[in-house]
């Protein structure tokens, strides 16, 4: 009865939202609108196809949901291209972030054609698919201009997702039951992705805790996933808090507690360290030394609960996990290795599938896979990591630059989101495909494009202050 109510809600909330989509993208040529599709699809893209496939038993089923994405990405592309009055005059300004980034993708649409590795031609397709979708929602970004009321939409959603997310944490900690194991997670990764159930709870392990605690993810695909998420939408509450009249700004506190909320429902030792490092970045960077100074006593009283206050089992659970005796922390430790082996072995790469945790990546060719970075060195060489390395790093400095020199809020807001949640991020990077979370990457990158069409026109500017503060 459950599984026939969810499958019913999928079906009406989907369709209204495709529906939505293409009247604005295809008959209004709002290209722009996709970016808002995406927020209220991809956070529950893994658990719309579990409950269609555990209400219909349909390969083909799941398959028109899976690919509703890209279907409607191909739409905004084409919309931007033809909604333009003369196309062909259209400036594309390149920036240090663009020439990078068309070299990263270059490179791997490269390996795509190159005799190297094990993997199918197929499996080499899918990766660069998921691969380049990046690049489209950076290009999104970058050729997006929007009104300040159009920014406050967008994000707000992001804000939603955050507060229902956390909602549906509670009811889960209250039922004792994962979400997932209502939506028929475990059948559609079995019959799908050939992934047998596995854990206590019949998921997979990622959702305990090693003492079998529950780990939540609510409606994303993972606690991971939602943990990785909650991060873009603190950055999101607490920017809006800092640029709102304080008897305006309940609703953004009430985001940042439901972001961390989640955090600690999902039980992500990576994500909880991004948290803090986040915080003190943004505190330096930002200079909201009251914000360092909160940041400071909540780990300072993290540190005195574990030592005094907490259970023996905790205790040693922080212990093992900071020295690395944890087994999943000893797991990253093994697949770092032998992607660093890997790399050693063979600077110029393996070629594309040859690592990472996606579906297109086969176990019997696997090299290493739970640090984003050292996949694409696996993948793509030393030169697709520096490359990848190089956006993230060059992409965080210009946004930061936009923030500090831009004289209008909302670009200073999405901005501020962009350098805030790559930053983040960099921590699960290292001990995750963390690529693979849509909703965060795929949001994040198309904000930190839009950041960077700021720059270009900020450039003279910020050049100007550049002259002025060297001399």
């Amino acid at each position: 009865m459950i599984g026939i109510l969810l499958f019913f809600l999928v079906v009406v909330y989907v369709l209204a939202l495709l529906v939505v989509s293409v009247k604005k993208i295809v008959f209004q040529g709002k290209w722009e609108f996709v970016i808002v599709f995406m927020i209220l699809y991809l956070p529950f893209y893994i658990s719309i196809l579990s409950i269609v496939y555990q209400a219909t038993g349909s390969e083909l089923a799941v398959a028109f949901f899976q690919f509703i994405k890209e279907l409607l990405l191909l739409l905004a592309l084409a919309a931007f291209f033809l909604f333009q009055k003369d196309i062909w005059t259209y400036p594309f300004r390149l920036n240090v972030v663009d020439y990078i980034l068309l070299s990263f993708f270059g490179l791997a649409t490269l390996y795509l054609f190159l005799p190297m590795g094990e993997a199918t031609f197929v499996n080499k397709l899918l990766y660069l698919k998921n691969t380049l979708l990046i690049g489209a929602f950076y290009f999104l970004g970058r050729n997006t201009r929007l009104a300040g009321d159009q920014l406050d939409r967008i994000f707000g959603w992001v804000m939603v997702i955050a507060i229902a997310a956390f909602c549906l944490n509670i009811l889960e900690k209250g039922m004792g039951v994962h979400f997932q194991q209502l939506t028929g997670y475990a059948l559609f990764n079995f019959a799908i992705n050939g992934i047998e159930p596995s854990g206590n709870y019949g998921l997979s392990w990622t959702f305990e805790t090693q003492t079998t605690g529950m780990r939540l993810a609510s409606f994303f695909s993972d606690p991971l996933e939602m943990a990785s998420s909650s991060l873009l939408a603190f950055a999101t509450g607490l920017i809006w808090f800092l640029t709102r009249k304080r008897d305006e700004s309940w609703f953004y506190l009430l985001v940042m507690l439901a972001a961390v909320g989640s955090l600690f429902f999902s039980a992500s030792r990576a994500a909880f360290g991004a948290f803090f490092v986040m915080l003190f970045f943004i505190a330096f960077v930002f200079r909201l030394y009251r914000l360092l100074q909160i940041g400071a006593m909540m780990l300072l009283g993290f540190a005195l609960y574990v030592l005094y206050f907490a259970s023996e089992e905790f205790y040693y659970f922080v212990y093992d996990t900071l020295t690395f005796q944890n087994a999943s922390s000893l797991g990253h430790l093994v697949e770092w290795f032998l992607a660093l082996d890997a790399m050693v072995a063979n600077p110029e790469g393996l070629g594309l599938a040859m690592s990472g945790n996606t579906g297109s990546v086969e176990d019997e060719v696997r090299v290493g896979g739970e640090n984003q970075f050292l996949i694409y060195g696996v993948q793509l060489g030393v030169l697709g990591m520096l490359l990848y390395i190089a956006a993230l790093g060059f992409g965080i400095h210009k946004s930061l630059q936009v923030f500090r020199h831009t004289s209008d809020t909302s670009d200073a807001r999405v901005a501020f989101i962009a350098a805030s949640t790559k930053f983040g991020l960099l921590l699960p990077l290292f001990t995750a495909n963390a690529e693979l979370y849509a909703y965060v990457s795929l949001v994040s990158w198309w904000a930190m494009g839009y950041s960077l069409s700021v720059y270009n026109q900020l450039l003279p500017s910020i050049n100007k202050s550049v002259i002025t503060t060297q001399s």
